[in-house]
């Protein structure tokens, strides 16, 4: 396998690189932007523009892959919102041009997708077979790219559905939900956090590993990946201060409506994670062995 990695300074894409990296397998990591890699990757990274096709196709040229893992997305999604061309140029265009030199190559393209696709108004976690109906321009952006790949002839894609990724990289350039709590805690801030919206939120390295895991299992079609627990944005502050001892009293509870973001989250995106744990064997790992690992990782 030689496998190219989109959006690599991302907190995917660095769990990636080690995660591929440590199994010896040969890639190569793109991102735009100046690299954020750990020291020991930085001569595997290139810069690319993912918005341009004549880029992509030189990459494609120099290294040959047989494995796509496109994570490169605009995924601040407030930002989408305002800025919809810039959007729709890195999360929809960006796989139409991916998809068709995979296609000209036979190239196995994995692409990231999100729970954003949905609305939020089902009643029970979300499997691979549920239609999309997008609330944000986030939603519709990434839903647009899903079915550019379901539309097309060619067979040798996958997508990987996921929710709300947490972890810890080794240059601290990228935040997340996990973080966010612990550090505004640790700073003494008080922090407003919706319990109207509800998460299955997902360990980085456990979506690297789906990647591997689908790439190496030569696996097709859409698989839900996140953790195993079902939960609200509040209940999952509340979690982040308890495993860290901080003061949860300075966590308050707010609605979606009253925290007043451009754009509209789903409420309720759990997944059900039966196709994957059955077909690609993957292994969810809980939220509270989560938050040990992220723990663990923030002491090196």
């Amino acid at each position: 396998m030689r496998i190219l990695i989109t959006g690599a300074n991302g907190l995917l894409g660095q769990k990636l690189v080690e995660l591929i990296d440590d199994q010896q397998i040969d890639f190569i990591a793109t991102g735009s932007g100046p690299c954020r890699l750990a020291k020991e990757f930085q001569s595997k990274y290139q810069t690319l523009d993912i918005t341009s096709a004549s880029e992509i196709a030189n990459i494609f040229n120099e290294f040959n892959p047989t494995h796509v893992i496109n994570g490169a997305a605009m995924t601040n999604v407030d930002a989408c919102e305002k800025d919809r061309a810039r959007c729709r140029e890195v999360n929809t265009d960006a796989v139409r041009d991916l998809l068709l030199i995979c296609e000209q190559r036979d190239i196995h393209l994995i692409h990231i997708s999100t729970d954003f696709i949905f609305d939020g108004e089902k009643k029970s976690l979300y499997t691979e077979k549920d239609i999309a109906n997008p609330v944000s321009f986030y939603g519709h952006s990434k839903n647009d790219a899903e079915q550019i790949v379901f539309e097309s002839e060619y067979s040798n894609w996958t997508i990987l559905r996921t929710i709300l990724v947490y972890g810890v990289i080794a240059n601290g350039s990228r935040s997340n939900i996990v973080l966010w709590v612990k550090n505004s805690l640790e700073q003494g801030k008080k922090i407003n956090v919706v319990n109207d919206q509800f998460r299955t939120p997902t360990l980085a390295e456990d979506l690297a590993k789906a990647c591997l895991l689908v790439a190496k299992k030569k696996a097709h079609g859409v698989f839900n990946i996140s953790g195993p627990d079902y939960m609200s944005m509040y209940d999952l502050a509340l979690k982040v201060a308890e495993h860290f001892g901080l003061a949860s009293e300075n966590i308050s509870e707010i609605s979606s409506k009253d925290l007043g973001q451009p754009a509209k989250r789903p409420p309720k995106t759990g997944f059900v994670l039966d196709k994957a744990i059955q077909n690609l064997d993957y292994e969810p790992t809980p939220f509270s062995e989560g938050l040990r690992l992220v723990q663990k990782q923030l002491l090196v």
